[in-house]
Protein backbone atom coordinates (compact mmCIF):
# COMPACT_ATOMS: atom_id res chain seq x y z
CA UNK A 1 0.00 0.00 0.00
CA UNK A 2 1.52 3.27 -0.81
CA UNK A 3 2.39 5.55 1.77
CA UNK A 4 0.95 8.75 2.92
CA UNK A 5 4.12 10.75 1.19
CA UNK A 6 3.92 8.62 -1.98
CA UNK A 7 0.30 10.23 -2.51
CA UNK A 8 1.15 13.28 -1.64
CA UNK A 9 3.72 12.84 -3.74
CA UNK A 10 1.52 11.94 -6.76
CA UNK A 11 -1.06 14.57 -5.97
CA UNK A 12 1.85 17.56 -6.33
CA UNK A 13 3.02 16.04 -9.83
CA UNK A 14 -0.37 15.79 -11.45
CA UNK A 15 -1.27 19.66 -10.15
CA UNK A 16 1.74 20.51 -12.00
CA UNK A 17 0.80 18.78 -14.93
CA UNK A 18 -2.19 20.42 -14.64
CA UNK A 19 -0.72 23.43 -14.89
CA UNK A 20 0.76 22.61 -17.87
CA UNK A 21 -2.05 21.17 -19.77
CA UNK A 22 -4.03 24.70 -18.78
CA UNK A 23 -1.25 26.62 -20.25
CA UNK A 24 -1.08 25.03 -23.35
CA UNK A 25 -4.76 25.70 -23.57
CA UNK A 26 -4.66 29.28 -23.46
CA UNK A 27 -1.53 29.65 -25.70
CA UNK A 28 -3.21 26.88 -28.46
CA UNK A 29 -6.30 29.48 -27.84
CA UNK A 30 -4.48 32.66 -28.87
CA UNK A 31 -3.10 30.87 -31.88
CA UNK A 32 -6.44 29.92 -32.57
CA UNK A 33 -7.70 33.32 -31.94
CA UNK A 34 -4.86 34.79 -34.87
CA UNK A 35 -5.22 31.90 -37.69
CA UNK A 36 -9.08 31.71 -37.40
CA UNK A 37 -9.58 35.62 -38.47
CA UNK A 38 -6.83 34.70 -41.82
CA UNK A 39 -9.47 31.72 -42.05
CA UNK A 40 -12.64 33.59 -41.88
CA UNK A 41 -11.18 36.49 -43.71
CA UNK A 42 -9.94 33.89 -46.34
CA UNK A 43 -13.02 32.59 -46.65
CA UNK A 44 -15.51 35.01 -48.83
CA UNK A 45 -12.71 34.61 -51.42
CA UNK A 46 -12.43 31.40 -51.57
CA UNK A 47 -16.15 30.78 -52.18
CA UNK A 48 -16.16 33.80 -55.06
CA UNK A 49 -13.62 32.54 -56.73
CA UNK A 50 -14.78 28.94 -57.15
CA UNK A 51 -18.24 30.57 -58.13
CA UNK A 52 -16.90 32.27 -60.58
CA UNK A 53 -14.43 29.41 -62.05
CA UNK A 54 -17.57 27.17 -62.15
CA UNK A 55 -19.27 30.02 -64.04
CA UNK A 56 -16.33 29.93 -66.39
CA UNK A 57 -16.38 26.30 -66.48
CA UNK A 58 -19.88 25.97 -67.16
CA UNK A 59 -19.36 28.08 -70.87
CA UNK A 60 -16.15 26.54 -72.26
CA UNK A 61 -14.97 23.38 -73.87
CA UNK A 62 -13.62 20.75 -71.32
CA UNK A 63 -10.20 20.10 -73.55
CA UNK A 64 -9.16 23.98 -73.60
CA UNK A 65 -6.37 22.65 -71.01
CA UNK A 66 -4.84 20.15 -70.18
CA UNK A 67 -5.71 20.78 -66.48
CA UNK A 68 -8.79 20.15 -66.76
CA UNK A 69 -8.86 16.54 -68.88
CA UNK A 70 -8.87 13.33 -67.07
CA UNK A 71 -6.42 10.76 -67.98
CA UNK A 72 -7.17 7.16 -68.08
CA UNK A 73 -5.72 5.20 -67.02
CA UNK A 74 -4.59 6.47 -63.89
CA UNK A 75 -1.72 4.48 -62.91
CA UNK A 76 0.45 7.70 -60.67
CA UNK A 77 -1.19 9.62 -58.42
CA UNK A 78 0.65 12.11 -55.95
CA UNK A 79 -1.67 12.98 -52.30
CA UNK A 80 -1.05 16.47 -50.52
CA UNK A 81 -1.06 15.33 -46.72
CA UNK A 82 -1.41 17.90 -44.07
CA UNK A 83 -0.90 16.80 -40.25
CA UNK A 84 0.68 19.18 -37.76
CA UNK A 85 4.29 19.06 -36.88
CA UNK A 86 3.65 18.63 -33.37
CA UNK A 87 1.44 16.39 -30.89
CA UNK A 88 -0.98 16.57 -27.86
CA UNK A 89 -3.82 17.80 -29.89
CA UNK A 90 -5.89 14.51 -29.42
CA UNK A 91 -6.52 12.26 -32.65
CA UNK A 92 -5.65 15.21 -34.58
CA UNK A 93 -3.15 13.46 -36.68
CA UNK A 94 -4.09 9.47 -36.47
CA UNK A 95 -7.04 10.63 -37.79
CA UNK A 96 -5.29 11.83 -40.92
CA UNK A 97 -2.83 9.41 -41.01
CA UNK A 98 -4.58 6.62 -41.26
CA UNK A 99 -7.01 7.46 -43.35
CA UNK A 100 -4.54 8.42 -45.47
CA UNK A 101 -2.99 5.12 -45.58
CA UNK A 102 -5.99 3.67 -45.97
CA UNK A 103 -6.45 5.49 -49.36
CA UNK A 104 -3.17 4.63 -50.45
CA UNK A 105 -3.06 0.50 -49.71
CA UNK A 106 -6.27 0.61 -51.90
CA UNK A 107 -5.02 2.10 -54.60
CA UNK A 108 -1.85 -0.09 -54.23
CA UNK A 109 -3.76 -2.57 -54.13
CA UNK A 110 -5.22 -1.72 -57.95
CA UNK A 111 -1.59 -1.79 -59.32
CA UNK A 112 -1.66 2.13 -59.15
CA UNK A 113 1.40 3.81 -57.74
CA UNK A 114 1.43 6.31 -55.08
CA UNK A 115 3.57 9.21 -53.64
CA UNK A 116 3.05 11.86 -50.88
CA UNK A 117 4.23 15.76 -50.23
CA UNK A 118 4.02 15.87 -46.58
CA UNK A 119 3.21 19.05 -44.89
CA UNK A 120 3.81 18.51 -41.11
CA UNK A 121 6.48 16.79 -39.18
CA UNK A 122 3.82 13.96 -37.63
CA UNK A 123 3.41 12.81 -41.71
CA UNK A 124 6.65 12.92 -42.72
CA UNK A 125 8.01 10.92 -39.60
CA UNK A 126 5.33 8.26 -40.34
CA UNK A 127 5.35 7.46 -43.84
CA UNK A 128 9.34 8.21 -44.16
CA UNK A 129 9.58 5.53 -41.78
CA UNK A 130 7.53 2.83 -43.43
CA UNK A 131 8.81 3.19 -46.59
CA UNK A 132 6.38 5.01 -48.60
CA UNK A 133 7.39 6.84 -51.37
CA UNK A 134 7.79 10.73 -49.99
CA UNK A 135 8.33 13.20 -52.90
CA UNK A 136 8.22 16.42 -50.81
CA UNK A 137 8.26 17.32 -47.06
CA UNK A 138 7.64 20.76 -45.39
CA UNK A 139 8.00 20.75 -41.64
CA UNK A 140 7.77 23.64 -39.28
CA UNK A 141 5.97 26.48 -42.37
CA UNK A 142 2.38 26.70 -40.63
CA UNK A 143 1.93 30.43 -39.91
CA UNK A 144 5.05 30.94 -42.69
CA UNK A 145 3.45 30.45 -45.35
CA UNK A 146 2.87 33.05 -48.21
CA UNK A 147 1.55 33.51 -52.13
CA UNK A 148 5.59 32.75 -53.47
CA UNK A 149 5.62 29.24 -51.53
CA UNK A 150 2.27 28.48 -52.72
CA UNK A 151 3.01 29.55 -56.14
CA UNK A 152 6.08 27.32 -56.49
CA UNK A 153 4.61 24.61 -55.01
CA UNK A 154 1.42 24.75 -57.75
CA UNK A 155 4.30 25.39 -60.56
CA UNK A 156 6.06 21.77 -59.76
CA UNK A 157 2.48 20.34 -59.31
CA UNK A 158 1.27 21.40 -62.90
CA UNK A 159 4.88 20.75 -64.19
CA UNK A 160 4.76 17.35 -63.05
CA UNK A 161 1.71 16.58 -64.44
CA UNK A 162 2.05 17.88 -67.79
CA UNK A 163 5.24 16.08 -68.48
CA UNK A 164 3.31 12.53 -67.58
CA UNK A 165 5.20 12.23 -64.02
CA UNK A 166 1.89 12.26 -62.43
CA UNK A 167 -2.08 11.40 -63.59
CA UNK A 168 -3.54 12.95 -60.58
CA UNK A 169 -2.59 15.26 -57.11
CA UNK A 170 -5.39 14.83 -54.50
CA UNK A 171 -5.52 16.75 -51.07
CA UNK A 172 -6.25 15.50 -47.50
CA UNK A 173 -6.40 17.94 -44.64
CA UNK A 174 -8.81 18.51 -41.74
CA UNK A 175 -11.63 20.91 -42.31
CA UNK A 176 -12.62 23.19 -39.44
CA UNK A 177 -16.01 23.14 -38.69
CA UNK A 178 -16.59 24.48 -35.18
CA UNK A 179 -14.80 24.26 -32.30
CA UNK A 180 -15.79 20.98 -31.60
CA UNK A 181 -15.67 19.20 -34.81
CA UNK A 182 -13.26 18.88 -37.61
CA UNK A 183 -13.49 16.55 -39.98
CA UNK A 184 -10.69 14.98 -42.64
CA UNK A 185 -11.39 16.35 -46.24
CA UNK A 186 -9.78 14.89 -49.96
CA UNK A 187 -10.34 17.40 -52.46
CA UNK A 188 -8.84 16.19 -56.45
CA UNK A 189 -6.49 19.08 -57.29
CA UNK A 190 -5.03 18.17 -60.73
CA UNK A 191 -7.14 17.64 -62.60
CA UNK A 192 -10.20 20.12 -61.79
CA UNK A 193 -12.89 18.50 -62.74
CA UNK A 194 -16.62 20.09 -61.79
CA UNK A 195 -18.49 18.39 -58.80
CA UNK A 196 -22.28 18.45 -57.89
CA UNK A 197 -21.45 22.07 -55.53
CA UNK A 198 -19.91 23.56 -59.05
CA UNK A 199 -23.53 22.20 -60.93
CA UNK A 200 -25.32 24.04 -58.03
CA UNK A 201 -23.69 27.38 -58.18
CA UNK A 202 -24.38 26.97 -61.83
CA UNK A 203 -27.86 26.14 -61.51
CA UNK A 204 -28.48 29.62 -60.20
CA UNK A 205 -25.95 31.28 -62.13
CA UNK A 206 -25.22 35.08 -62.17
CA UNK A 207 -24.63 36.52 -65.76
CA UNK A 208 -21.19 38.15 -66.18
CA UNK A 209 -19.45 40.17 -68.90
CA UNK A 210 -16.01 38.53 -69.49
CA UNK A 211 -12.98 40.36 -70.74
CA UNK A 212 -11.23 38.46 -72.34
CA UNK A 213 -13.20 35.54 -73.85
CA UNK A 214 -13.97 33.01 -71.26
CA UNK A 215 -11.37 30.81 -72.66
CA UNK A 216 -8.48 32.98 -72.32
CA UNK A 217 -9.52 33.95 -68.30
CA UNK A 218 -9.93 30.45 -67.18
CA UNK A 219 -6.80 29.13 -68.57
CA UNK A 220 -5.55 31.84 -67.16
CA UNK A 221 -7.11 31.72 -63.47
CA UNK A 222 -6.61 27.14 -63.42
CA UNK A 223 -3.38 27.70 -61.51
CA UNK A 224 -4.49 30.78 -59.48
CA UNK A 225 -7.83 27.89 -58.67
CA UNK A 226 -4.95 25.65 -56.93
CA UNK A 227 -3.34 28.63 -55.64
CA UNK A 228 -6.37 29.01 -53.68
CA UNK A 229 -7.20 25.09 -52.73
CA UNK A 230 -3.42 24.76 -51.71
CA UNK A 231 -3.81 28.15 -49.30
CA UNK A 232 -7.42 27.35 -47.85
CA UNK A 233 -6.06 24.16 -47.13
CA UNK A 234 -3.35 25.06 -45.16
CA UNK A 235 -5.58 27.22 -43.06
CA UNK A 236 -7.95 24.90 -42.14
CA UNK A 237 -5.42 22.84 -41.25
CA UNK A 238 -3.63 24.94 -38.97
CA UNK A 239 -7.15 26.16 -37.58
CA UNK A 240 -8.22 22.45 -36.85
CA UNK A 241 -5.07 21.93 -35.44
CA UNK A 242 -5.37 24.13 -32.29
CA UNK A 243 -8.57 23.26 -32.28
CA UNK A 244 -8.07 20.05 -31.60
CA UNK A 245 -5.27 20.69 -28.93
CA UNK A 246 -7.35 23.17 -27.14
CA UNK A 247 -10.16 20.39 -26.62
CA UNK A 248 -7.18 17.71 -25.90
CA UNK A 249 -6.02 19.93 -23.10
CA UNK A 250 -8.99 21.05 -21.54
CA UNK A 251 -9.98 17.73 -21.65
CA UNK A 252 -6.89 16.58 -20.05
CA UNK A 253 -6.96 19.51 -17.10
CA UNK A 254 -10.55 18.29 -16.06
CA UNK A 255 -9.28 14.60 -15.73
CA UNK A 256 -5.91 15.86 -13.52
CA UNK A 257 -8.76 17.58 -11.84
CA UNK A 258 -10.18 14.40 -11.07
CA UNK A 259 -7.20 12.65 -10.45
CA UNK A 260 -6.41 14.78 -7.77
CA UNK A 261 -9.81 14.68 -6.15
CA UNK A 262 -9.27 11.06 -6.07
CA UNK A 263 -5.85 11.01 -4.88
CA UNK A 264 -7.21 13.52 -1.81
CA UNK A 265 -9.57 10.78 -1.00
CA UNK A 266 -7.36 8.30 -0.59
CA UNK A 267 -4.98 10.30 0.99
CA UNK A 268 -7.41 11.17 3.77
CA UNK A 269 -8.67 7.80 4.01
CA UNK A 270 -5.07 6.43 4.63
CA UNK A 271 -4.09 9.33 7.11
CA UNK A 272 -7.75 8.17 8.98
CA UNK A 273 -6.41 4.43 9.07
CA UNK A 274 -3.08 5.75 10.44
CA UNK A 275 -4.82 7.67 13.05
CA UNK A 276 -6.87 4.89 14.16
CA UNK A 277 -4.17 2.80 14.39
CA UNK A 278 -2.14 5.02 16.50
CA UNK A 279 -5.16 5.44 18.83
CA UNK A 280 -5.92 1.65 19.09
CA UNK A 281 -2.46 1.31 19.64
CA UNK A 282 -2.37 3.94 23.09
CA UNK A 283 -5.97 2.73 23.98
CA UNK A 284 -4.09 -1.05 23.62
CA UNK A 285 -1.25 -0.34 25.80
CA UNK A 286 -3.53 1.82 28.38
CA UNK A 287 -5.19 -0.88 28.83
CA UNK A 288 -2.15 -3.65 29.13
CA UNK A 289 -0.84 -1.31 32.16
CA UNK A 290 -4.54 -1.13 33.72
CA UNK A 291 -4.40 -4.75 33.83
CA UNK A 292 -0.45 -4.66 34.94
Amino acid sequence: MATLRDIKRKINAVKKTRQITRAMNMVAAAKLRKVQGKTEGFAPYATKFKEIMANLSSRVEQDIHPLLIPRDPVSRVELILFTADRGLCGSFNNNLIVRAEKWIKALESKGVKCSLICIGKKARDYFTKRGYNVTESHVYVYGKVDISFINDMTRRLINRYLSGEIDEVHMLYMEFVSMAKQVPKFVKLIPIERTKEDELITSVRTEYLFEPSPEELLVELLPKHINVQIFNAFLQNETSEHAARMAAMDTASKNCGDLINTLTLVFNKARQASITAELMDIVGGAEALKKA
